[in-house]
């Protein structure tokens, strides 16, 4: 089974992140474009994630994981390289709202995390669903090659106008015909 593509507003979710090294380090750089609402156990913590923890004031708690620490939270990330600790976590979680995720292990997983680009407003993300997360980091570099340093502007652009043109079938047509020129004029094959 694959999983479902979603985008979710994760200002006022807390997260939690079990582990503070690399992979730990790599799920935070990508968690704080979108939340600061983040706490992170971890016995260790790497130079880079201690860097990040103290950059976006984030919570450390600087210790192994305990049972019961996922209560009242709301995602759970689980970055160690100890199989026992996900199994464990996600077993923890079931019959609650606590989505997991356990890095490079799917089998205790509710959500993965797919390669990304983010460039102001626009957010594209590729996925193989955990069969190949090397193809889908290459093929974002290829596509994030292919997009425009104006692509941030055309879209504030667009969203300003969606404020002031009312809604209907006119501004449809209208938007995508500035989306199909912007397209055209802007991404060379």
């Amino acid at each position: 089974m694959s999983f479902f593509p979603m985008y979710m507003d994760m200002r006022h979710l807390k997260v939690l992140v079990i582990g503070g090294g690399t992979i730990a380090t790599e799920k935070l750089e990508k968690l704080v474009d979108f939340t600061k609402e983040i706490t992170v156990i971890a016995a260790n913590i790497s130079t880079q994630a201690g860097f990040l923890i103290k950059e976006h004031s984030l919570t450390l708690h600087q210790r192994m994981y305990q049972k019961g620490d996922i209560k009242g939270f709301d995602i759970v990330i689980v970055a160690t390289d100890t199989i026992d600790l996900h199994r464990t976590i996600y077993e923890e979680s079931r019959g609650s709202r606590i989505l997991v995720n356990s890095v490079d292990d799917t089998a205790y997983c509710d959500f993965i995390f797919p390669s990304y680009i983010k460039q102001g407003d626009l957010t594209i993300s590729f996925s193989t669903g955990g069969a190949s997360p090397a193809f889908a980091k290459q093929i974002r570099s290829y596509f994030l090659s292919k997009i425009p340093d104006t692509v941030d502007e055309f879209l504030q652009n667009m969203k300003s106008l969606r404020t002031q043109i009312p809604k209907g079938k006119e501004r449809m047509q209208k938007f995508d015909a500035m989306a199909k020129e912007f397209i055209e004029k802007n991404f060379k094959s």
